[in-house]
């Protein structure tokens, strides 16, 4: 089975690989992709469009499915909230899920709502690196509980789920 990731985000990537070997033996292939949508989603409809172009994207002759993640945030009640998304697709169906949503602080949503990426304004807010490719903002604001890589993980188990179901 050869399963295609549209993203090179390590915990994207160690996601799709840590969910999906628990029920296949399958050869995985990691692949740039574009998902279509703004840098930085606002929304959960444009979060969700990310994670479907990214797999649709990624999917190639030979493959047996392609996955799409995608983290933006959401507006809700004022309040920003970060969300994700991830996509599975096949030759004959597309399959979606989410994830969890939590609201981001006042200083970190002020900024991303004036135009700047989640990613870099965690890296300044937290003054660590790569804040996106670990723990992400979930992580830091979960002190841990969550990481960001786990919070895929449930949703890839959603999306499996509904593969195996068809």
């Amino acid at each position: 089975m050869k399963i295609i990731i549209g993203t090179k985000n390590k915990a994207k990537v160690q996601a799709v690989q840590t969910i999906v070997s628990q029920f296949y033996d399958a050869e995985f292939v990691s692949l740039a992709v574009p998902s279509g949508v703004s840098e930085q989603p606002m929304s959960s409809e444009e979060t969700r469009q990310g994670a479907i172009h990214r797999a649709r994207h990624a999917f190639v002759e030979g493959a047996t499915m392609a996955f799409g993640l995608e983290g933006g945030v959401t507006l809700v009640d004022g309040q920003l909230y970060i969300c994700n998304w991830a996509a599975l697709v096949t030759k004959t169906a597309t399959y979606t899920a989410a994830g969890a949503q939590i609201p981001l602080p006042l200083t970190v949503a002020q900024a991303v709502q004036n135009g700047e990426e989640l990613g870099p304004v965690m890296e300044r807010y937290t003054k660590q690196q790569d804040v996106r490719q670990g723990l992400g903002a979930v992580g830091i604001f979960t002190d841990g509980l969550v990481t960001r890589q786990q919070m895929f993980e449930h949703i890839l188990l959603l999306l499996l789920g509904q593969y195996r179901y068809r």
